[in-house]
């Protein structure tokens, strides 16, 4: 099973895929998303984005203002204010 991602910034989307797990850090903490988890609607603090995709891979992206994080049905949506991938910025 896997999750539907989506990454987007107040510019632009960022990043859009199905993944195996999202880590990103809240207000409440560092939060780890797998296939199942309970729906939940959090505020995102500043920091990183890991996305680890189904094939092995990994995409990291810098979330700068904070923002919204969205898990319902095995979809996550990342809402950012400033967001940029390791090697560029949106």
């Amino acid at each position: 099973m896997t999750l539907q991602v989506e990454l987007v910034s107040a510019e632009a989307k960022v990043w859009s895929g199905t993944a195996r797990m999202v880590i990103a850090r809240t207000s409440e903490g560092e939060i780890g998303v797998l296939t199942g988890h309970e729906p939940t609607l959090a505020l995102l603090a500043p920091g990183k984005v890991t996305i680890r995709g189904e094939d092995g891979s990994t995409v990291v992206a810098e979330v700068e203002d904070g923002g919204f994080l969205s898990i319902d049905h095995d979809r996550v949506t990342v809402v950012a204010d400033t967001a940029a991938l390791a090697d560029s910025a949106v």
